[in-house]
């Protein structure tokens, strides 16, 4: 079974902070780019990122249940990549760089993201009530924390995380690709 991501811990937050929308940003590794996808035989572009709808999905070796489980992922809500299709077999790529096959009904179009997986030691990461690293900070999240995307711009999103908004660059997040915007 494939461990969790780290604890999704959010700390340091800072009290009036108001509400704002949320938006993600992914960490753009050599996968695709949001100027580059292709139609899938759903009609949806691949590369592409989506969530996990239950808090337990099987990834599979292959595109059935005819192949084995490789890991279990348990957590809802996780952003992962959609690589490629088979029929309703959807081939994803986690934060890790992990690669195996889930049945499309165990995930979702809705947009998460988590801030800086790729950094193994915890680091604070400011939440801003603007587009600009210069503006206020709503509140302080640590690395691997899970939130939504509410919206992106190309250089900075809209994230929620546990009841606060603000914007984060969206080079920090993994579930946006790099300049991909989000409405």
């Amino acid at each position: 079974m494939k461990a969790p991501l780290a604890s999704l811990l959010l700390f340091g937050l800072l009290a009036a902070a108001p509400a704002l929308p949320n938006l993600a940003f992914a960490q753009g590794q050599e996968s695709g780019t949001a100027s580059t996808p292709r139609k899938g035989p759903s009609g949806l572009p691949v590369p592409r990122f989506v969530s996990l709808k239950s808090s337990r999905v099987n990834v599979r070796k292959g595109p059935s249940t005819e192949h084995a489980v490789a890991w279990v992922f348990s957590q809802a809500g996780l952003p992962i990549e959609v690589i490629s299709e088979f029929e309703n077999w959807r081939q994803v790529r986690d934060s890790e760089g992990s690669e195996g096959w889930v049945f499309h009904a165990l995930l979702s179009g809705r947009r998460t993201g988590v801030i800086m997986p790729w950094v193994k030691e915890k680091q604070e990461v400011a939440l801003h009530n603007g587009r600009s690293a210069s503006s206020a900070v709503v509140a302080r999240v640590e690395t691997g924390v899970l939130g939504t995307l509410v919206s992106c711009d190309g250089e900075w999103c809209e994230f929620t995380v546990n009841g606060y908004s603000g914007f984060i660059e969206q080079e920090r997040l993994w579930g946006v690709y790099r300049g991909e915007l989000i409405n």
